[in-house]
């Protein structure tokens, strides 16, 4: 066996250990903290008093309220697996209904890549129920509205173009992570400006969560090209982008992960999460619409989502970037995941760039789901 493939069996190995300790960890109720170099931030907020209620006939129940703080075992156990993973991540869990967050590099702005999809969502049911559009808008998509990469709707733009209506492309962009269906809706509700617009408004700043300039300059400034329409027809993009030399490549992939353009905090998106879970987001109607949406998510199955136990709920939201062996850069899973007896926690684990393999990826993000689950107390 040559020195790489020593180094990836160890590299294995040491994975495989960490894992299990984690689990260990979890199975066994995590009952002694972990000592850790750099503290995890957890914020609180108080709870919110019951309203009073006139008590039935008998004894009265009892009442139990949230827990105002997080076990100090998941305290422990995120901040150790955000420290253990080899790469650059960000792990945040907020309880939804005590307030309390935990987060490893809470602060810190990660590529976004299709996770901000989300926020096109919002900004169009926001001018949903501003009376702006409706659902029911009619939508052409023509050839010169494809985008690249992943863009399941390009197989029925034949011709003239293919009609549908923007709750289908709101659909498509949500659950398959469709990009023309997305940069469509983006259009439709105004462009980047009205998505930032919208998240100015919820009182979150470009420092917080940004928004980027739609996915073909994205995409191509982030492989050091410059967008031409023709990119989007068959593996154009590709090709073009495996003839740039690699320092090329690497210059333009180094400076927007110094500085994604699309960036955000995972903080910032767990506090999104949790203002559309409570309905501070959207109308009532809307946010039924996004939540169930969101659950019906084809994308990223072996993320967060395998790590959900049985009983428990979990829709989201997941992005992907570009690769540049041995890096690959923006793996994301955002979502809400919910226990059987109503608790919601929004979760976000983000990674803006790895050598690890994606199986080793997916054990991270499930683990975050499993501890959740496992430390979960009323």
């Amino acid at each position: 066996m040559n020195g790489k493939g020593n180094h990836r069996v160890q590299q294995k190995r040491r994975f495989a250990s960490w894992s299990a300790g984690i689990a260990l960890l979890v199975l066994a109720g995590a009952c002694t903290a972990i000592p850790s170099a750099a503290p995890v931030r957890v914020v609180s907020s108080p709870a919110v008093a019951a309203r009073p209620a006139s008590p039935p006939p008998g004894p009265a129940p009892v009442a139990v309220a949230p827990s105002s703080r997080p076990s100090p075992a998941l305290v422990s156990i995120i901040e150790t697996l955000g420290r253990n993973f080899n790469g650059s991540v960000g792990i945040a869990v907020q309880r939804v209904d005590a307030g309390w967050t935990i987060a490893h590099n809470g602060n810190k702005l990660f590529p976004q890549q299709s996770v901000s999809k989300l926020w096109v969502a919002m900004t169009m049911l926001d001018a949903v129920d501003r009376g702006k559009i409706t659902l029911d808008t009619p939508v052409m998509i023509r050839p010169a509205d494809l985008t690249l990469f992943h863009q399941p709707i390009a197989a029925m733009v034949k011709g003239s173009g293919y009609q549908t209506s923007l709750r289908d492309l709101f659909y498509r962009a949500m659950t398959q992570s469709d990009n023309t269906a997305n940069d469509s809706v983006l259009r439709t509700v105004g462009g980047p400006d009205a998505v930032r617009g919208y998240l100015a408004r919820r009182f979150f700043g470009p420092d917080t969560i940004r928004f980027g300039p739609g996915e073909r300059l994205l995409q191509s400034q982030t492989a050091g090209l410059t967008w031409s329409q023709e990119m989007s027809q068959g593996r154009r993009f590709y090709t073009a982008r495996a003839n740039l030399p690699r320092s090329v490549r690497e210059k333009a992939l180094d400076a927007y992960l110094a500085n994604p353009i699309d960036g955000a905090s995972p903080l910032a998106i767990v506090h999104a999460l949790a203002k559309l879970k409570k309905g501070d987001m959207l109308s009532p109607a809307s946010t039924q619409l996004l939540l169930s949406t969101m659950s019906e998510a084809k994308t990223g199955p072996q993320r967060i989502k395998a790590g959900v136990p049985a009983g428990w709920s979990y829709l989201h939201k997941t992005g992907t970037g570009q690769d540049l062996a041995p890096r690959s850069t923006g793996y994301n899973d955002v979502g809400i995941m919910t226990a059987p007896d109503g608790t919601s926690y929004a979760i976000a684990v983000m990674i803006g760039e790895t050598t690890l393999a994606i199986p080793q990826r997916w054990e991270l993000m499930q683990s975050v789901a499993r501890s959740v689950a496992a430390l979960h107390r009323r």
